[in-house]
């Protein structure tokens, strides 16, 4: 469930930072730490509650380097355990159990399917809160990686100072 979004950026700077990120102690990884926390913060306010397992479950991990940062639902246990997230997330479609107005016989077959009758599921609405918990950080979350950024630069160039 943890989404994994990459920038888009300049791969020259990646490649920069994580070398310095060996020499010296560079200020990405917890200004990476405190963006995830935000952001982490604002998905358990936001993720619908009805016994509050699934806000409990979600977690920030961010990469020794500080380059890479995955917030949400982590490992697979996690993820088998709350599968039905996304379907909180996103929104169902529904079904009616009808097809081209008839009920449908194929779904009365055995007791692994539906038995013997044709539900009517509602479609339910997507309660979307993985984007927006980003989305309503996102200036932030971009001010907070700038300035960790520059003051590492800034440190490396005067030679680890």
């Amino acid at each position: 469930m943890a989404k994994r979004s990459r920038v888009r950026g300049d791969f020259k700077l990646r490649r920069t930072l994580r070398a310095i990120h060996q020499t010296l102690d560079n200020e990405l990884r917890p200004a990476m730490q405190q963006a995830a926390q935000i952001v982490l913060d604002t998905q358990q306010q936001l993720i619908p509650k009805d016994t509050g397992a699934g806000a409990a479950a979600l977690r920030a991990f961010v990469s020794r380097s500080g380059l890479d940062a995955q917030i949400g639902i982590r490992g697979k246990k996690d993820n088998r355990r709350f599968y039905y997230l996304r379907f909180v997330e996103y929104g169902t479609k529904g079904y009616s159990g009808k097809v081209s107005g008839k009920r449908d016989p194929a779904n009365k077959s055995d007791g692994a399917t539906f038995f013997g009758y044709s539900p009517e599921i509602p479609a339910q609405p997507a309660h979307p809160w993985l984007r927006p918990s980003y989305d309503l950080n996102r200036d932030e979350i971009v001010r907070l990686i700038r300035s960790a950024i520059d003051s590492t630069l800034r440190k490396a160039s005067r030679g680890g100072a």
